[in-house]
């Protein structure tokens, strides 16, 4: 039996269209109930996390920004792990008159963008976290969670991650968390460096974690958990660096909630 279930939100514990199902939401606060700890574990931002933990209704910690922030139950922030300000400075700038790449910061409790597009904020159906628009020379350098990159043609993006990883080295942790989505955060940050330290508050090691994730932002959490799960959409990079990892289906048919119910309510539904 694992005590702690470490779950991605995009692509993993959340459908297709970024929400959680009533399922899925039913699901965790059963979980919750039975005293197996669930954390939450991605990218976003902890502002936007922590709305929909409170609409659920459950305790939770949170690790937020890649492993960057963590916040414990009560919602204080106990983990803080920012860029260094000189690469943060250049990152704000390094493709900001690509017409093709946006550029989002974190910082402290803000989401910057570069410039206006609407469509980013379909990942937030749930939330009231908006956007604010920046000028590289004019955003504080201090306080920065990650710096992230999206852009609709994947193949942009890697040249771009290829010079960020060039340049800065194992000064910052580079990971697409989805095709479109490259995100940079200071070098040792992660999830599963995060959830270890979550798990030993807990009174639990990494062996008694489950994870769940899609992602390149998702090894470090799958690999050091007791049990890492793949989704079916992972992406490529992921399914190759872990080849003997369980696949259990698709966010598209609840396939976390599906495989925690039956593991731990004995039951599908």
């Amino acid at each position: 039996m694992y005590h702690v279930v470490a779950s991605d939100l995009d692509g993993t514990l959340l459908s297709p269209d970024h929400s959680l199902s009533p399922f899925a939401k039913e699901t965790l606060q059963l979980l919750t109930q039975r005293d197996i700890h669930f954390v939450f574990a991605t990218g976003r931002h902890h502002i936007d996390v922590a709305q929909m933990r409170d609409a659920l209704g459950i305790s939770a910690y949170m690790i937020t920004s890649n492993g960057a922030r963590v916040h414990n139950t009560d919602g204080e922030l106990i983990f803080s792990h920012n860029l260094d300000p000189d690469i943060a400075e250049d990152l704000f700038a390094i493709v900001h008159d690509n017409p093709d790449i946006l550029t989002n910061v974190y910082r402290n409790d803000d989401w910057h963008m570069n410039r206006d597009r609407r469509d980013q904020e379909d990942f937030f159906k749930e939330s009231i976290f908006k956007y604010k628009i920046y000028q590289p020379g004019l955003l504080e350098t201090d306080g920065i969670a990650k710096v992230y990159f999206t852009c609709d043609d994947h193949e942009k993006l890697i040249p771009l991650e290829q010079a960020i990883n060039a340049r800065w080295g194992d000064r910052v942790n580079v990971s697409f968390s989805l095709p479109v989505c490259l995100e940079v955060m200071a070098g040792g940050v992660s999830k599963g460096h995060a959830l270890e330290e979550v798990s030993r508050l807990m009174g639990y090691t990494l062996k008694d974690c489950i994870a769940f994730g899609d992602g390149m932002n998702d090894l470090e959490m799958l690999n050091m958990s007791g049990k890492g799960c793949l989704m079916s959409g992972s992406l490529p990079r992921l399914k190759a660096a872990m080849p003997e990892a369980e696949i259990i289906g698709s966010n598209a048919d609840d396939a976390v909630p599906h495989y925690l119910r039956k593991m731990y309510l004995n039951s599908e539904r």
